[in-house]
């Protein structure tokens, strides 16, 4: 039996910039007027001044001065500060715990562990960017600390025609899991299938994402990613611990061609089947090359299912009910090859088929 606690959750929000203006109580409305008007005065003469120091035309001055009087622009600006910490506690008649949760972020040991503290950053780069970043830190079952930068992208704010752009490094939009942080799934490990496709720490690349927002008259997304199909969080496709999968030894070769990439395409909908019941519908897949050979390449195919209810009465969004449910298929095409275990033996050509699902529910 195993159980998971939040420490900590919080955030904070911090003007991004010094010159942002707060509407003041009406009983300091004319003692600041009156500093208001100090202050355009001075700004006035500064402009005046600076203007005579560079040589600029008299004819400029009022122009120059009628834009001070107009004072500093609040420009919205912010920054979010999270802070989140897990500590699972739990025990097995399983004395090898990590053998049967092989999730990075799952409970490795019994007793107590912690498997994740995460530090969130996010704010307002300018009117059309927003950026983002979550840096991890974990004990593993030595009590050793480990740091990794999980994701850090900007977000588009302001395309048109319902677009938005991410580009950085990012869980990619496959399912409904796969992008979620540990504090947010509804069990503490990772879901054996998740493992099995993506690896313990899920599918996580550098690369670009495209959304559109379809013109529907219910929620429907359309997204496609473009990320690099290579480093340790890209099992299945050109992961350093792809040998797992195939058995052979790994086949080095440069991104020379956009082939070489991985690309999601993913198609997210939701809908209202009553004023207490939501569904959320999903499809997704994954193209990309494999490391079993030159010109080997993986597919991975996906569908999930997400309801919930939850009454009228609720209050602070309790009580409710709520099933979720992912399949997952893949065509793993693995090239001719030589095995790990022995070099003088080279595996065959072959086709390795996989397939797995979950399905859990939540009762608060």
């Amino acid at each position: 039996m195993r159980g998971r606690f939040i420490l900590c959750a919080f955030g904070i929000a911090l003007p991004a910039l010094m010159n942002a203006q707060v509407a003041p109580p009406k009983s300091r409305q004319d003692s600041i007027a009156r500093a208001d008007s100090i202050a355009r005065a001075d700004s006035i003469a500064l402009v005046q001044q600076l203007e005579k120091e560079l040589g600029v035309q008299a004819a400029d001055t009022s122009g120059s001065a009628a834009a001070a009087t107009q004072g500093p622009r609040a420009t919205g600006g912010y920054m979010n500060i999270g802070f989140v910490a897990l500590t699972d506690a739990g025990w097995s008649t399983e004395p090898n715990v990590g053998a049967i949760q092989v999730g990075d972020h799952d409970p490795h040991v019994n007793g107590f562990s912690i498997p994740n503290v995460e530090l969130t950053l996010d704010g307002a780069v300018d009117p059309y960017f927003k950026g983002f970043s979550n840096i991890v830190y974990k004990l593993d079952k030595d009590g050793q600390t480990g740091v990794e930068l999980e994701e850090a992208y900007v977000l588009t704010t302001s395309l048109p025609a319902n677009l938005q752009l991410k580009v950085g490094q990012f869980f990619v939009e496959f399912g409904r899991q796969n992008p979620q942080h540990p504090h947010a799934w509804s069990f503490v490990d990772q879901p054996l299938v998740m493992n099995r496709m993506f690896g313990p720490d899920g599918l996580r690349s550098q690369g670009m994402r495209l959304s559109w927002l379809l013109p529907t008259s219910f929620y429907a997304e359309a997204l496609v990613t473009v990320a690099n199909a290579t480093g340790g969080t890209t099992s299945s496709f050109r992961s350093p611990d792809s040998p797992l999968i195939h058995g052979g030894v790994i086949s080095d070769r440069l991104v020379d061609r956009p082939s070489d990439l991985l690309v999601v395409p993913r198609l997210n909908t939701s809908f209202d089947i009553t004023e207490t019941q939501t569904v959320i519908l999903g499809a997704s897949a994954a193209f990309g090359p494999n490391n079993s050979g030159p010109s080997a390449r993986t597919q991975v195919y996906g569908v999930d299912g997400y309801w919930k209810w939850k009454p009228a009465a609720a209050q602070a969004g309790f009580p409710f009910l709520s099933l979720q449910s992912e399949a997952m298929w893949r065509r793993y095409d693995a090239a001719r090859r030589i095995a790990v275990a022995d070099p003088l033996v080279t595996l065959p050509g072959e086709i390795l088929r996989d397939r797995g699902a979950y399905f859990h529910h939540v009762v608060k």
